[in-house]
């Protein structure tokens, strides 16, 4: 199988990706208004205490303070978090962790049980419990690495092994430890000197972190179409012997667009999902949790209905694993699998679910299928789904839908553009909805191409007030005259 990473920058936004054989599994998007801070650790100030949900709210430098439970800050390693008690009270400053994102109206969930995730290890300086990943399940090479952390642990702090650790001797791990008690001791220094609200560790980027939860010998290739991002990563590998997976993009062509990545995401944002068979799934995204309806659609069998009916739910079941992590659907979810009488099926198309679940980084856990055929699992979240990152509130529809962002709106004109340069054409002409012209040119979206790739074209854009906010098109001309309308604009 072909495993390939693809990290490219569209301005500010950050786009990674990972494909098995062309099929994307997971994808990211890190923006300039969204960006991640989960692991990010920050000072913070206690702003209200409450005694009755052991729990307390703390300004950290967010538009929302974030929640701390009792159950997060540390304690005697004799008592369980669940029956920790606050020792925290109003105008305390504390060194918080962002231990999971700010979502919809959620502010962050915060902790004092900081972290540093290694490749190989997790330091856990506030605590000095071991432990060894859960995807580690031989009972004898378990026993071995929580030997190893024992003797990481002589120096203080506790430490978890990753799944990479399985292949790292004792020095590297050693050094990878020197290095991440380093990085608690730097954030020690920043929060000495810090205000409220100051940030005093970043946590990775996306692609450092994307690097380093994945076995990169499972990866065959990390393209990357942008040249800093390139830099970072080369420098990020540098002692690594994965260097040599490394593929600057410079194809004419924008980069996940060429290799087939682009249509897949813009397919994200559809409620409904084919199956190779004919049949389909529908997903429908609640407040509370994600429900997932299977249907056979024009998928028939060349069996019995009960045959045809479990085919469908095995692939049904294969698919929702890789479209939950693709999506980065958290929390509750639901299945209405189509009903089936043999238990005997039904335990299998849970089998398969599961199966294909630990397939996903984030941690998820399925209960068995109900007598209605419905299945519920939970899948840990940490960061907004990326339908919301690809997506804004419909103007049209007042608030009950949504259509396409202006910034990924933008990104696809400039596929189109680049696929018309790409094809031989010195001039290009595009007409689109009047506001997202005029957001292109406030923000100065495509003016790093105009300075170096396109300096030599000339890209005509055509606004139109009446065209629907997602309506664009895209059009190429070589004639050394062109004929063109008054309100047609010669980019920047």
């Amino acid at each position: 199988m072909q495993k390939d990473m693809f990290f490219d920058y569209f301005g500010d936004d950050c786009f990674a990706a990972v494909a098995e054989d062309g099929k994307l599994v997971e994808f990211h998007l890190d923006t300039s208004s969204t960006a991640d801070i989960s692991g990010n650790i920050y000072k913070g100030r206690v702003v209200n205490v409450l005694d009755g949900m052991q729990a307390a709210f703390v300004a950290f430098g967010q538009e929302k303070n974030g929640y701390l439970y009792a159950g997060d800050i540390p304690a005697e390693a004799d008592i369980p978090p669940a029956d920790r008690t606050l020792n925290v009270k109003p105008g305390d400053e504390v060194m918080v962790q962002v231990a999971k994102s700010p979502i919809g109206t959620k502010g962050a969930r915060l902790s004092m049980c900081l972290s540093f995730v290694g490749k190989n290890l997790i330091y856990l300086p506030t605590s000095d419990f071991c432990a060894v990943s859960r995807k580690i399940t031989d009972a004898e090479q378990r026993e071995q690495l929580l030997r190893t952390a024992e003797k990481l642990r002589a120096e203080g702090g506790g430490f978890v092994m990753r799944t990479n650790a399985a292949d790292a001797n004792l020095p590297e791990l050693r050094v990878e430890a020197k290095y991440l008690r380093g990085l608690y001791e730097a954030a020690l220094e920043a929060y000495e000197n810090a205000s409220v609200g100051d940030i005093v560790h970043h946590d990775a980027d996306v692609q450092v972190r994307l690097l380093r939860d994945f076995d990169l010998a499972d990866i065959d290739h990390i393209y990357i179409g942008d040249e800093v991002a390139y830099r970072r990563v080369e420098n990020v590998l540098r002692r690594a012997r994965w260097k040599g997976k490394l593929v600057s993009y410079k194809g004419a062509r924008e980069m996940f667009e060429y290799f087939g990545l682009e249509e897949q995401i813009y397919r994200l944002i559809s409620p409904r999902v084919p199956l190779t068979s004919g049949a389909y799934l529908v997903f429908d995204r609640t407040e509370a949790l994600t429900a997932i309806d299977v249907n056979t659609g024009r998928f028939t069998g060349d069996s019995g209905l009960e045959d045809t009916v479990f085919s469908t739910n095995l692939l049904a079941a294969r698919e929702i694993a890789r479209q939950v992590r693709l999506r980065n659907i958290g929390g509750i979810v639901v299945v209405d699998f189509i009903d089936m009488g043999n238990e005997e099926h039904r335990r299998a198309v849970v089998a398969e679910l599961e199966k294909y679940l630990r397939e996903d980084r984030a941690k998820c856990s399925v209960s068995p299928m109900t007598e209605l055929g419905l299945v519920q699992f939970t899948r840990k979240k940490f960061k907004r789904d990326n339908i919301a990152m690809l997506t804004k509130k419909c103007p049209y529809c007042k608030g009950s839908g949504t259509v396409l962002s202006d910034s990924y709106l933008a990104f696809r004109v400039q596929i189109a553009i680049k696929k018309c340069l790409a094809a031989g054409y010195e001039n290009v002409i595009v007409e689109l909805n009047a506001g997202l012209f005029a957001d292109i040119l406030a923000s100065r979206r495509f003016s790093p191409m105009v300075k170096t790739e396109w300096r030599h074209k000339r890209i005509y854009m055509i606004p139109h007030k009446t065209f629907h906010e997602e309506y664009f098109t895209v059009r190429g001309d070589n004639n050394p005259v062109l004929t063109l309308p008054d309100t047609a604009k010669l980019l920047y």
